[in-house]
Protein backbone atom coordinates (compact mmCIF):
# COMPACT_ATOMS: atom_id res chain seq x y z
CA UNK A 1 0.00 0.00 0.00
CA UNK A 2 1.49 3.51 -0.99
CA UNK A 3 0.56 5.79 2.08
CA UNK A 4 0.06 9.98 1.98
CA UNK A 5 2.33 11.65 4.33
CA UNK A 6 1.74 14.63 6.23
CA UNK A 7 3.82 17.53 7.57
CA UNK A 8 3.54 17.01 11.50
CA UNK A 9 4.81 18.93 14.21
CA UNK A 10 5.74 17.65 17.85
CA UNK A 11 3.74 19.43 20.42
CA UNK A 12 5.15 18.00 23.59
CA UNK A 13 6.61 14.96 24.71
CA UNK A 14 6.09 13.30 28.47
CA UNK A 15 8.84 10.90 29.43
CA UNK A 16 7.08 7.91 30.79
CA UNK A 17 10.10 5.60 32.08
CA UNK A 18 13.51 5.72 30.90
CA UNK A 19 12.36 3.97 28.19
CA UNK A 20 9.04 5.00 27.03
CA UNK A 21 7.77 8.56 26.04
CA UNK A 22 4.57 9.75 25.14
CA UNK A 23 5.15 11.86 21.67
CA UNK A 24 2.07 14.45 20.56
CA UNK A 25 2.08 15.33 16.98
CA UNK A 26 -0.24 17.74 15.44
CA UNK A 27 -0.89 18.03 11.22
CA UNK A 28 -1.36 22.11 10.67
CA UNK A 29 -3.03 21.20 7.50
CA UNK A 30 -5.97 19.42 8.47
CA UNK A 31 -8.14 20.48 11.04
CA UNK A 32 -9.34 16.84 12.08
CA UNK A 33 -7.00 13.86 11.59
CA UNK A 34 -9.64 11.28 11.18
CA UNK A 35 -8.89 7.72 11.93
CA UNK A 36 -10.92 5.04 13.72
CA UNK A 37 -9.89 2.96 17.38
CA UNK A 38 -7.15 0.60 16.76
CA UNK A 39 -5.73 2.43 13.31
CA UNK A 40 -2.12 2.73 13.15
CA UNK A 41 0.35 5.47 11.25
CA UNK A 42 3.77 5.58 10.04
CA UNK A 43 6.50 7.79 10.70
CA UNK A 44 9.14 8.18 7.58
CA UNK A 45 12.79 8.83 9.81
CA UNK A 46 15.98 10.35 8.52
CA UNK A 47 18.08 7.39 9.70
CA UNK A 48 20.52 5.18 7.78
CA UNK A 49 18.45 2.38 7.01
CA UNK A 50 16.75 0.26 3.65
CA UNK A 51 13.09 1.08 5.30
CA UNK A 52 12.72 4.12 6.88
CA UNK A 53 9.33 4.18 7.91
CA UNK A 54 8.46 3.01 11.53
CA UNK A 55 4.13 1.62 12.53
CA UNK A 56 3.28 3.17 15.87
CA UNK A 57 -0.51 2.41 16.93
CA UNK A 58 -2.19 5.68 17.96
CA UNK A 59 -2.98 6.07 21.72
CA UNK A 60 -5.02 8.80 21.41
CA UNK A 61 -9.20 9.02 20.47
CA UNK A 62 -10.57 10.47 17.23
CA UNK A 63 -11.99 13.41 19.24
CA UNK A 64 -12.16 16.20 16.05
CA UNK A 65 -9.17 17.69 16.21
CA UNK A 66 -5.85 17.34 14.84
CA UNK A 67 -4.02 16.14 17.54
CA UNK A 68 -2.82 12.41 17.92
CA UNK A 69 -0.39 10.85 20.62
CA UNK A 70 1.90 7.89 20.32
CA UNK A 71 3.00 5.83 23.13
CA UNK A 72 6.61 4.61 21.85
CA UNK A 73 9.18 2.04 24.08
CA UNK A 74 12.84 2.31 23.77
CA UNK A 75 14.42 -0.16 21.48
CA UNK A 76 18.12 0.28 22.01
CA UNK A 77 19.49 -2.04 19.48
CA UNK A 78 17.22 -0.70 16.56
CA UNK A 79 17.45 2.55 14.87
CA UNK A 80 13.93 4.45 14.52
CA UNK A 81 13.71 4.54 18.62
CA UNK A 82 17.22 5.83 19.37
CA UNK A 83 16.44 8.51 17.04
CA UNK A 84 12.96 9.42 17.95
CA UNK A 85 14.23 9.69 21.34
CA UNK A 86 17.34 11.16 21.04
CA UNK A 87 16.71 13.58 18.23
CA UNK A 88 13.35 14.44 18.67
CA UNK A 89 12.25 17.68 20.18
CA UNK A 90 9.01 19.95 20.86
CA UNK A 91 9.02 21.73 17.72
CA UNK A 92 10.44 19.02 15.45
CA UNK A 93 9.16 18.09 12.12
CA UNK A 94 8.27 14.89 10.59
CA UNK A 95 6.51 13.06 7.67
CA UNK A 96 3.49 11.17 9.58
CA UNK A 97 1.33 8.80 7.18
CA UNK A 98 -2.81 8.43 6.56
CA UNK A 99 -3.99 5.78 8.97
CA UNK A 100 -4.59 2.17 8.49
CA UNK A 101 -5.14 -1.10 9.79
CA UNK A 102 -8.75 -2.30 10.69
CA UNK A 103 -7.71 -3.93 14.68
CA UNK A 104 -10.74 -3.15 16.07
CA UNK A 105 -12.89 -4.25 14.25
CA UNK A 106 -15.79 -5.26 13.98
CA UNK A 107 -17.89 -2.45 15.66
CA UNK A 108 -18.71 -3.54 19.77
CA UNK A 109 -21.26 -5.46 20.24
CA UNK A 110 -23.56 -4.74 23.22
CA UNK A 111 -24.51 -8.69 23.57
CA UNK A 112 -20.93 -9.67 23.88
CA UNK A 113 -17.82 -9.67 26.08
CA UNK A 114 -14.54 -7.80 25.26
CA UNK A 115 -11.56 -9.06 26.47
CA UNK A 116 -8.81 -6.82 25.68
CA UNK A 117 -4.92 -8.20 26.50
CA UNK A 118 -1.38 -6.58 25.83
CA UNK A 119 1.83 -6.06 27.04
CA UNK A 120 3.98 -3.02 26.96
CA UNK A 121 3.08 -0.27 24.75
CA UNK A 122 0.65 -2.39 22.87
CA UNK A 123 -2.42 -0.73 25.75
CA UNK A 124 -2.30 2.31 22.86
CA UNK A 125 -5.16 0.50 20.57
CA UNK A 126 -6.82 -0.20 23.67
CA UNK A 127 -6.57 3.54 25.31
CA UNK A 128 -7.83 4.86 21.96
CA UNK A 129 -10.92 2.03 21.71
CA UNK A 130 -12.10 3.04 25.16
CA UNK A 131 -11.50 6.70 24.84
CA UNK A 132 -13.82 6.41 21.74
CA UNK A 133 -16.31 4.59 23.54
CA UNK A 134 -16.56 7.07 26.58
CA UNK A 135 -16.44 9.66 24.00
CA UNK A 136 -19.43 8.56 21.71
CA UNK A 137 -20.91 6.84 24.58
CA UNK A 138 -21.29 3.35 22.90
CA UNK A 139 -23.40 0.96 24.58
CA UNK A 140 -21.26 -2.26 25.26
CA UNK A 141 -21.59 -5.38 27.67
CA UNK A 142 -18.30 -6.43 29.94
CA UNK A 143 -15.42 -5.26 28.78
CA UNK A 144 -11.24 -6.64 30.69
CA UNK A 145 -8.25 -4.69 30.03
CA UNK A 146 -5.40 -7.34 31.24
CA UNK A 147 -1.98 -5.54 31.24
CA UNK A 148 1.37 -7.60 31.32
CA UNK A 149 4.58 -6.09 31.74
CA UNK A 150 7.39 -7.04 34.22
CA UNK A 151 7.48 -4.46 36.81
CA UNK A 152 4.96 -2.19 38.41
CA UNK A 153 6.64 0.92 37.29
CA UNK A 154 6.24 0.44 33.77
CA UNK A 155 2.59 -0.16 33.95
CA UNK A 156 1.30 2.25 31.03
CA UNK A 157 -1.92 4.98 31.72
CA UNK A 158 -1.72 3.44 35.37
CA UNK A 159 -4.05 6.38 36.92
CA UNK A 160 -5.86 6.76 34.25
CA UNK A 161 -7.26 3.13 33.23
CA UNK A 162 -7.93 3.10 37.25
CA UNK A 163 -9.98 5.84 36.72
CA UNK A 164 -12.18 4.45 34.27
CA UNK A 165 -13.05 1.03 36.10
CA UNK A 166 -14.92 4.02 38.72
CA UNK A 167 -17.02 5.52 36.03
CA UNK A 168 -17.30 3.26 33.04
CA UNK A 169 -19.90 0.41 33.59
CA UNK A 170 -18.74 -3.18 33.15
CA UNK A 171 -15.13 -2.28 32.51
CA UNK A 172 -12.51 -3.82 34.62
CA UNK A 173 -8.38 -3.21 34.51
CA UNK A 174 -5.97 -6.32 35.69
CA UNK A 175 -2.40 -5.91 35.86
CA UNK A 176 -0.34 -8.25 36.29
CA UNK A 177 3.91 -8.00 36.74
CA UNK A 178 6.26 -11.10 35.95
CA UNK A 179 9.24 -10.05 37.98
CA UNK A 180 8.22 -7.81 40.93
CA UNK A 181 9.11 -10.00 43.91
CA UNK A 182 6.17 -8.20 45.89
CA UNK A 183 4.05 -6.41 43.53
CA UNK A 184 1.63 -3.81 45.50
CA UNK A 185 -1.19 -3.05 43.15
CA UNK A 186 -1.03 -6.53 40.18
CA UNK A 187 -1.33 -9.84 40.11
CA UNK A 188 2.46 -11.90 39.79
CA UNK A 189 2.66 -13.88 37.25
CA UNK A 190 1.62 -13.68 33.28
CA UNK A 191 -1.38 -12.05 31.68
CA UNK A 192 -2.70 -15.82 30.62
CA UNK A 193 -3.71 -16.85 33.90
CA UNK A 194 -6.02 -13.63 33.80
CA UNK A 195 -8.12 -14.80 31.41
CA UNK A 196 -7.64 -17.79 31.45
CA UNK A 197 -9.76 -17.44 34.33
CA UNK A 198 -11.66 -14.90 33.41
CA UNK A 199 -13.24 -17.05 31.11
CA UNK A 200 -13.26 -20.37 32.06
CA UNK A 201 -16.85 -20.89 31.45
CA UNK A 202 -16.26 -20.23 27.98
CA UNK A 203 -19.10 -17.77 27.61
CA UNK A 204 -18.95 -15.34 24.00
CA UNK A 205 -16.36 -13.13 23.66
CA UNK A 206 -14.25 -11.49 21.35
CA UNK A 207 -10.77 -11.03 21.94
CA UNK A 208 -8.08 -8.65 20.74
CA UNK A 209 -4.45 -9.36 21.78
CA UNK A 210 -1.45 -6.38 21.19
CA UNK A 211 2.08 -6.64 22.54
CA UNK A 212 5.27 -8.58 22.63
CA UNK A 213 5.20 -11.94 19.77
CA UNK A 214 5.73 -14.81 22.47
CA UNK A 215 3.15 -13.59 24.44
CA UNK A 216 0.42 -13.74 21.63
CA UNK A 217 1.39 -16.92 20.08
CA UNK A 218 0.88 -18.04 23.11
CA UNK A 219 -2.60 -16.78 23.77
CA UNK A 220 -3.80 -17.74 20.44
CA UNK A 221 -3.39 -20.72 21.46
CA UNK A 222 -4.22 -20.62 24.78
CA UNK A 223 -7.86 -19.41 23.81
CA UNK A 224 -8.55 -21.94 21.34
CA UNK A 225 -7.76 -24.58 23.73
CA UNK A 226 -10.20 -22.82 25.98
CA UNK A 227 -12.58 -23.41 23.17
CA UNK A 228 -12.77 -20.25 21.61
CA UNK A 229 -13.09 -20.24 17.56
CA UNK A 230 -10.19 -18.25 15.82
CA UNK A 231 -12.79 -15.82 14.12
CA UNK A 232 -13.17 -14.16 17.95
CA UNK A 233 -9.14 -13.26 18.43
CA UNK A 234 -7.65 -10.72 16.97
CA UNK A 235 -4.55 -9.45 17.28
CA UNK A 236 -1.40 -7.10 16.65
CA UNK A 237 2.12 -7.87 16.90
CA UNK A 238 4.76 -5.87 18.37
CA UNK A 239 8.45 -6.15 18.49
Amino acid sequence: MAYTFYNSEVIDIIDVTPAVKRFFFRIPEMENFNFAPGQFVQLDLPIESKIKTRSYSVASAPEGTNVLELVISLNEQGLGTPYLFNEIKVGSKLPLSQPAGKFMKPPVQSDIDICMVCTGTGIAPFRSFLRDLIHKNTPHKNIDLIFGTRYEKDVLYRDEMEALTQTMPNFTFTTVVSREENPIFSKKGYVHQVYQELYADKHPANFYLCGWKVMIKEAIQNLQDMGYDKKAIKFELYD
